[in-house]
């Protein structure tokens, strides 16, 4: 099934301040994108008709990466007021300043989880269009909620999501997390927004109240329960990026060696995304390969080896002498 009329918005406006950088935390890199560049990407995968990024911290810096990766990319500047709810409040009313019609679903992403597929994104949309539901959140299931939404379950349907911070002691029982990741009725998604309020532990507009507010009038809001829970992994800080960084490089060894790429030792081998390997290629230890690099049939990288933006001849060999 192919939904044409969607949007995506992706959340980018936050300070990141748990990274103690001075690089804003959707700009830190792993596997050769940006954590931003990765969110778009993922955008980009389902083909949307327009793809809005919600800028605030170090501003011009976020713009300008969204605009590379996404030249078309729509910018909406979070103001003053905090939350998410806020966020895509000011995506819409961005679009709406430029004439732009976001179709009939909005999907909300964040800038800040790199590991979320294309593939993911259009499962979502398209459960959330075959029923017919107000809000469709995209949950998993943790072994330590500690720190998340908890989904607060009607039957298969969700009641309300609960912010660590506002949950009773019974429902920090729960382990059915909020993901941050969202399809919206847009009709609906328009007249929610204009109803929430800062009733809450932190005084910030939340979107996950946009869920209780479906299921006070009558709409369906559902779960899309992700059981690949890396996908929904987000970064807060240098721990968490190289556990990512970790975990990406391991899924882009396993898919190249699957494709026929002989790499002796995953562990210590590091690829980016956009690389190319051939089929009957060979990647030998300690060897990283980056950029837009090539590595033909045949061919060997390594040991001990770093390329980036080169291609690597058939039958030819690279290695660190």
């Amino acid at each position: 099934m192919h939904v044409s009329s969607s949007s995506v918005v992706v959340l980018a406006a936050g300070k990141g301040t748990r990274m103690k950088s001075k690089t804003p935390k959707v700009l830190h890199s792993l596997c050769g994108r940006t954590l931003l560049g990765h969110a778009l990407h993922a955008a980009k995968g389902i083909a949307p008709e327009h793809i809005v990024a919600v800028v605030r911290h170090e501003r011009d810096a976020v713009a300008a990466e969204a605009q590379r990766v996404i030249p078309d990319v729509i910018i909406a500047d979070q103001d003053d007021i905090p939350g998410t709810g806020r966020a895509v409040q000011c995506a819409l009313i961005s679009a709406k300043e430029n004439g732009v019609d976001l179709g009939d679903t909005v999907l909300v992403t964040s800038g800040d989880v790199p590991l979320l597929e294309s593939a993911t994104l259009q499962k979502v949309l398209e459960a959330h269009v075959d029923a017919s539901a107000a809000v469709t959140a995209v949950t998993t299931i943790a072994p330590d909620p500690t720190g998340y939404g908890r989904i607060v379950r009607d039957g298969e349907a969700i009641a309300r999501i609960v912010e660590q911070r506002d949950a009773s002691t019974e429902e920090r029982g729960i382990n059915e997390i909020n993901a941050g990741i969202y399809a919206f009725d847009r009709e609906f998604l328009e007249e929610a927004l204009r109803g929430l309020g800062t009733d809450n532990d932190q005084g910030e507009v939340y979107l996950t109240d946009i869920v209780e507010i479906a299921a006070t009038a009558g709409r369906l809001a559902q779960p899309y329960v992700l059981e690949d829970t890396w996908q929904a992994e987000g970064c807060n800080d240098l721990v968490q990026l190289a556990t990512l960084r970790r975990v990406l490089n391991t899924r882009l060894c396993e898919h190249h060696m699957r494709q026929g790429v002989s790499i002796v030792d995953p562990v210590t081998t590091s690829l980016d995304v956009d690389v190319v390997l051939e089929a009957d290629s060979r990647i030998e230890p300690f060897t990283t390969v980056r950029g837009h690099s090539i590595v033909r049939s045949g061919a060997t990288v390594g040991p001990y080896v770093v390329i980036e933006d080169l291609e690597v001849t058939p039958g030819s060999t690279m290695d660190a002498g």
